[in-house]
């Protein structure tokens, strides 16, 4: 799945899979909406744009069916990651 990181505005990351149409956008506080049946040339002009929260309030977000994802605060990422792989809290490594 193609994806394309921002180092400003504030979406983070997109994610694009083109045998879904589907978008999916991270933004800078947390939040994650996905966008259904967006063309692949979309993808393209919001990778190419000088301002993708621009380009995104303009040409996305009203022109497409959105479901947003769960959003997951740090402490709540890594109460996930903890529960995946055990708490790094108090274990040693043994040389």
């Amino acid at each position: 799945m193609p994806q394309k990181r921002f180092s400003s505005g504030a979406i983070r990351e997109a994610r694009y899979d083109p045998s879904e149409k589907q978008l999916e956008l991270s933004f800078n506080n947390g939040n994650i909406r996905v966008y259904r049946a967006v063309p692949g040339a979309v993808w393209e002009r919001l990778c190419a744009s000088p301002n993708p929260a621009s380009y995104w309030e303009d040409r996305i977000a009203e022109e497409y069916p959105e479901s947003k994802a769960a959003s997951v605060s740090k402490a709540g990422a890594r109460a996930q990651l903890d529960a995946l792989f055990g708490s790094a809290k108090g274990t040693e490594h043994e040389p």
